[in-house]
């Protein structure tokens, strides 16, 4: 199982996954109708480091951060 967290103003929410790499985990976070306007904007960290590609293969235990863009100031 791949936890996944929402981090920002996603909500600080987190949930579980059967999901064995990305593309999978993206079909699925597409299902919750709140996620669906950040999935395309957000970076996304597997064990507290950056991925580039969806092609990533997840194991029992990882961990998924969702990070979307914030401003600063």
């Amino acid at each position: 199982m791949v936890k996944i967290e929402f981090l920002g103003p996603l909500g600080n929410k987190s949930l579980n996954s059967n999901a064995t790499n990305f593309s999978e985990l993206k079909a699925e976070l597409q299902q919750i109708p709140e996620l669906q306007n950040w999935l395309d904007s957000c970076a996304i960290a597997l064990n507290d480091v950056l991925i580039s590609t969806l092609d990533t293969p997840l194991s029992d235990g990882d961990k998924v951060s969702l990070l979307p863009p914030v401003c600063g100031g």
